[in-house]
């Protein structure tokens, strides 16, 4: 790599730094609007793209889907998340991590074990 490119780099990671920042606290507002509940936390902590609905619901002490379901459309619109695709369907992956912006993620309420998680290519091999 060359000086110049070198440089538009370290340019472009403070950059990156100083957005992150300055989106903070509009970020965790938002989300702490739209996670009022704990058991809204914990679905959403727990929507990371690997497990689905009826393993979020046993985390989150919720028996319908249909609630995951709807948890999931409403964060999809609201840009805290999107669906990804896998063989039974799609799932909801969440964009923030609840910890790294500065909201207190409940205690889950089911471990799940890990052995029970599906393999999720590019991620758990």
């Amino acid at each position: 790599m060359s000086d110049k490119q070198d440089e538009q780099i370290r340019i472009l990671g403070e950059i990156l730094k100083w957005t992150k920042f300055a989106g903070m606290k509009g970020v965790r507002d938002a989300l702490n609007a739209a996670l009022d509940a704990e058991q809204k936390r914990i679905v959403y902590q727990m929507s990371d793209g690997t497990i689905g609905m009826v393993e979020v619901g046993k985390g989150a002490g919720i028996a319908s889907t249909s609630t995951i379901s709807r948890y999931w459309g409403a964060w999809s619109k609201q840009g805290f998340g999107e669906f990804v695709a896998v063989q039974k369907g799609n799932r909801f992956k969440r964009t923030f991590d609840l910890e790294e912006v500065g909201i207190e993620v409940p205690q889950v309420k089911q471990n799940i074990k890990e052995q029970e998680r599906p393999v999720v290519p590019g991620k758990d091999t």
